[in-house]
């Protein structure tokens, strides 16, 4: 085995062992996709998750990225690839599985892209949609070899396509947005990260269940605003209520109004 073949099963079990995937596709195609594939070429500005700061790596070899670390894809604007086990395990407790339909809203480069494509496999989709048309040109260059991936420069909060089994939102709103509720298919999952502008939030899972809904947090988090995230004093009290309302017990509601839940 090469030491990059071996870091990258290192990489895999770390991630399987700290948060207990459950998932076989999920842990197959982790080890399947090369992250290095879905990044310029090095050396990369590389963090830990408790880091505030960068280290360079020492040279270009993709080994260093077999690790559990934010990679920056814009480091002026704090923009880094997803933390690999943070994601590998809201994937795993999405249940994402063969033949789903997944619409991801911030695909970035595409490296989750990837991966999705790996578990729902040849008879499911993704729909990898990015805001921003520079990482958009690149995230389909990237996926070009992914076939069952489709990368759209758009705006997710305005459209998604037809309707999904499962919606990942990777950037941070004040509220779910009600296009994403009504885009769920009969128990379709959603998650969502509801963040503050200090980029402080949780993550909310969303499920469909009837003609309603029901969700609960899954864990704080920090991250990127999504385009057009609200700037307000009012959104950041609209993200807390979410947040304290979904921690108390499952939160159940059949609409959004005006960023809130409402029984309409």
């Amino acid at each position: 085995m090469s030491d990059l073949a071996a870091a990258r099963a290192r990489y895999v079990e770390r991630i399987a062992k700290r948060e207990r995937i459950s998932s076989k596709r999920l842990l197959e195609a982790l080890a399947a996709v090369p992250r290095e594939d879905f990044l310029a070429k090095g050396p990369w500005r590389i963090k830990s998750e408790a880091s505030r700061s960068y280290r360079l790596t020492p040279d270009a070899d993709p080994v260093h990225l077999q690790d559990n670390v934010l990679v920056a894809i814009d480091a002026r604007r704090k923009l880094d690839t997803g933390l690999p086990s943070l994601w590998a395990h809201f994937i795993d407790l999405l249940d994402v599985g063969e033949k789903d339909r997944v619409v991801q809203i911030g695909c970035g480069l595409g490296y989750f892209s990837a991966v999705l494509s790996r578990i729902v496999g040849p008879k499911g989709r993704v729909r990898a949609i990015e805001c921003d048309g520079r990482l958009a040109v690149r995230a389909a260059i990237y996926l070009r070899a992914y076939r069952n991936v489709e990368v759209v420069h758009g705006d997710g909060c305005e459209d998604i396509g037809e309707p999904a089994d499962v919606i990942i939102v990777h950037a941070g709103f004040s509220h779910p947005h009600p296009l994403w509720l009504q885009s769920l298919r009969p128990r379709g999952r959603l998650l969502v990260p509801l963040t503050q502008r200090d980029r402080e939030g949780a993550v909310i899972r969303i499920t469909r269940k009837g003609k309603g809904f029901e969700a609960e947090p899954v864990q704080q988090v920090r991250i990127f605003p999504g385009q057009g995230r609200g700037t307000t004093a009012l959104d950041d009290r609209v993200a807390d209520w979410w947040q304290r309302a979904s921690a108390l017990a499952p939160l159940r509601f059949r609409a959004i109004e005006q960023g809130l839940p409402s029984d309409g």
